[in-house]
Order: C-alpha cells, then structure tokens, then sequence
C-alpha cells in the first residue's frame, strides 16, 4: 500500500495547473447514458473514481475511448468519448456502486431513456449517511415506481417519466443532478424548487442543453426542464476543480508561497476567498487563473461556517482547519453539512495541533509550528488537509491509506514537488 512522506518548512513557488472538475466530471459521464450518440468530455481528470464510474457504463454497454491529453497551456485533463448507442445492461451492481456513491447518477438517466434501472444502495460512507431518499421522493413525483429489494433499488416507469414540480426540503447536489437527467426526456415540464446552486450542477445543464435539452434556471433556486424527445451528442469541457483550486490556494497560504493557480476561477472560490482575504491572504485574479500569496506574516484565526454554494464549501473544511492549526490566535470551524466531517480532527493533534471539538464545531488554537507525524488519512478531504499539515511541519509526516488521496487528486505529490515542497510517495510491496 502506497504511503506519502513529506519534509515540511518549504514555501511554496510557482504555477500549477487545476484539472478538470471530479463533482463536475462524473455526472457528466452519466449524462452521456441519454443519448444513443457520442458524447465528447475534454478536461477530464485521471482519478481512481473516474475510472471506477467509467467501469460502470462499460457494464451498462457503453463504449468508452480515451484520446490522450490535452495540453498547450499545461493542463493534464484527458478526452473521454462516450457511446451509449446499446443499454445492454440495466444494473448497477454493488461491487461497483459501494466504491463511489455517485454512481448513483446512472439511475435517472436509465430510468427517463429506458424506463426501468436496478440499481444498488450505496450504503455510508466515512464522513455520514448521506441516503438518496431525495433522489427517490424526486422520481416518484415524476411518475416511477420504486421498489427497494435486496439492497437494490429498482425504479420503473412503463409509461415514460411525467414532469411535475418537486420541492426539495433540503439542498442535494446529486438529487438536483439525478432529477435535472431525467427530467430532460420527461413529458411535459418539470421545476426542481430548492435546487443546488454548485457550478457543478451549470456545468450538467450546460452539456445536457448542448445535447438537445431545454433547460432555464441552473445555477440558481428554481430549475425549469423542458422534456423533449430525444437527445443527441454533443462536446464539453469539464470546468476546473474548485476543491483542488482551494485546497492549493490554502497550500501557498499554510507555507508562506506564491502559488499561481493555471485555470482556477475566482467566481467558483467567492466564500473561500473570503475567509483568505480576513485571515490574511492576497488572491490575485490573472488572465491565466488565480495568484495566492500571504498579505504579510502569519495568518490570523479566522471563523468559518460550512454552506450549500454558494457558501464555503464542506469539501475545503478540513484543509482550512489545518490552515488554522498554525494561524495567530483562535478559529471555530462549524460543519453544517456532514455530521461526521472530523475524522482529522485526532491525525492533526497528532501533530500538535490544538483542537477541541465540540458537538459541530472545532476550537482551534493555532501553534506557530506543527511537528511531523506518522498519520492516517480517514476520506478524501481529509487525506489532503494532513498534507497541508505535514507541508508546514518541522521533520517528516508519514501519511497512509493515501488511496483516498487519488479518489479526488490528479498527480498531487508531482504537482506540490514541481513548486518546491519535498514530497515523495513510497510504494510498499
């Protein structure tokens, strides 16, 4: 198993350039399953869970070609074609659903293409429960039938899906993203009300409309699909990662660099910004993407609270809690989202970090230093907030189970070394 080992003190220097969109890239992928034709995605990041979601449409009878990389201004993301002329399969099994909850997503558009989906439960996952009852509440109102059997979900609908109105009591990103796939063949009008705002889901409606469907209002509360007939193919590329855009902006912050961030959208970062800019940080919007480099000194404990987008985003919580570990005075961090997002939380006391939790909210009393660690990462957010810790530690951390890690980063430890940080990543036998 694989284990990342950093030597910490190095500021960070230089350019490194943001891949496509992982939240953004796998719904897309899904989308392709409406159409008989090619779909072409260009920017696509090369991630253990791409290749798993990629794995799940082949079994569903997708052909799928991979045409290399893009590149002239540095970036890695590939060009995936997707062909779903045939659906030869209508189940998504366990052995692939349990890797990666958002493989989900092939249960709306099997269902509005095809009329019936059998599709596994994907249980829980490290940081919460996460259910997809909003996702099933969503297709009954639009006229399928569900039943749960043998941890299986198996949605029919002999007459084709029905638009109508559907009232989300809480925001979902991939209900909003399931319903918003299916609707697009639905008959008739459907309004999703409460709908996610993530530049994720404009990114989905923007292919899904280049495909053929009609849809106004992505990006904001209230979405409005239009059902037609058909869709067609169509090409798109993937939006930059704004996870992995904040996540290194908080790396040249955490180190004391200057990090031009190639590809990184200011608009996609707002919340983000915000906390930086309090706590002391300059973002320095470029023709070429974002500049991140300290005000002056050292950082200043600042608050934050986790929100639906156009909030700060739960996916940065635990990188900007160890930007807080060595930040001047104290920061409450405060997780709305995810009931067990704190998994870091012992890993970074491990390293002398001074955080006391209290129910939802983290105290943190920053340290002018951590020291390195033998640590575990526990999900894929927190994996990266220990190597921002381990980046700024006096000696070496030792970060396992880093298989998380690749969940969501393309080439991560290349693309911190490429700008001064000594880390390497040892392969065990």
């Amino acid at each position: 198993m694989d284990k990342i080992v950093i030597r910490g003190g190095r500021p960070l220097q230089g350019e490194i350039a943001v891949s496509g969109a992982k939240n953004a890239a796998l719904p897309l992928m899904a989308a392709a399953l409406l159409t008989e034709q090619t779909v072409r995605l260009g920017n696509l990041p090369h991630l253990v869970d791409i290749a798993t979601l990629a794995n799940l449409l082949t079994r569903l009878g997708a052909e799928l070609h991979l045409n290399g990389q893009c590149a002239p201004d540095g970036h890695d993301g590939r060009v995936l074609e997707i062909c779903a002329r045939r659906i030869a399969s209508h189940v998504a099994p366990y052995d692939l659903v349990r890797k990666m909850r958002a493989s989900v997503l092939v249960l709306g558009p099997l269902l509005a293409r095809e009329g019936r989906a059998e599709v596994s439960l994907p249980g829980g996952c490290a940081i919460g429960t996460r259910p997809i009852d909003l996702h099933l509440e969503g297709f009954k109102r639009l006229g399928a039938e569900i039943e749960l059997d043998g941890g299986y979900v198996k949605a029919t609908a002999p007459n084709g899906l029905k638009g109508g109105e559907i009232v989300f009591p809480k925001v979902s990103v991939g209900a909003t993203e399931n319903l918003m796939m299916a609707a697009s063949l639905a008959e008739g009008e459907t309004l999703l009300v409460n709908a996610a705002r993530e530049p994720e889901i404009v990114d989905l409606a923007n292919l899904l409309c280049a495909m053929g469907a009609d849809i106004e209002g992505a990006g904001s509360e209230q979405i409005c699909i239009r059902g037609v007939s058909a869709l067609h193919g169509a090409e798109h590329t993937v939006i930059p990662d704004r996870i992995e855009a904040g996540t290194y902006a908080m790396a040249a912050a955490a180190t004391d660099g200057d990090l031009h961030l190639l590809g990184a959208r200011a608009d996609h970062l707002a919340a983000l910004s915000e906390l930086l800019t309090k706590a002391g940080v300059t973002l320095e919007e470029t023709n070429r993407g974002l500049r991140v480099r300290r005000a002056n000194g050292r950082l200043v404990g600042t608050d934050a609270m986790t929100e639906a987008f156009p909030g700060f985003p739960t996916d940065l919580q635990a990188q900007y809690m160890a930007l807080m570990t060595t930040a001047e005075g104290a920061a409450m961090v405060t997780e709305t989202i995810f009931e067990n997002r704190f998994m870091h939380v012992p890993e970074l006391c491990r390293m002398g970090a001074e955080i006391v939790v209290h129910g939802a909210s983290a105290l943190i009393r920053g340290k002018p230093t951590l020291k390195g660690a033998p640590v575990m990462a526990t999900d894929l957010r927190a994996s990266s907030c220990l190597v921002l810790a381990g980046l700024v530690a006096e000696g070496e951390t030792e970060l396992n189970r880093v298989y998380h890690l690749d969940r969501g980063y393309e080439r991560l430890e290349a693309k911190l070394a490429a700008c001064g940080a000594d880390i390497r990543r040892v392969r065990e036998a």
